[in-house]
């Protein structure tokens, strides 16, 4: 199951400890890459292009919540 991303008006939080800040995240991300090869066979990524990107799970690191974190609305600036 998905997780929801934040946005610009909605960070992460854990309900179980109430941290804001440190998650472990599983995500997979989709893309198309141009690589470029020099003679000697050294490759090196020019140009990366995110085709699909989703978070599969996030866990608070402070006390190691699955299932806790949720979205809530980032405070007004």
């Amino acid at each position: 199951m998905a997780t929801a991303q934040p946005t610009e008006t909605t960070r992460w939080r854990c309900s179980a400890c109430g941290n804001l800040t440190r998650f472990d995240v599983v995500r997979t991300t989709r893309t198309r890459e141009y690589v470029h090869a020099d003679l000697a066979g050294e490759q090196e990524v020019e140009e990366r292009e995110v085709l699909a990107d989703g978070v599969e799970r996030v866990t608070c690191r402070w006390c190691n919540g699955v299932g806790t974190v949720e979205l809530v609305d980032r405070p007004s600036a």
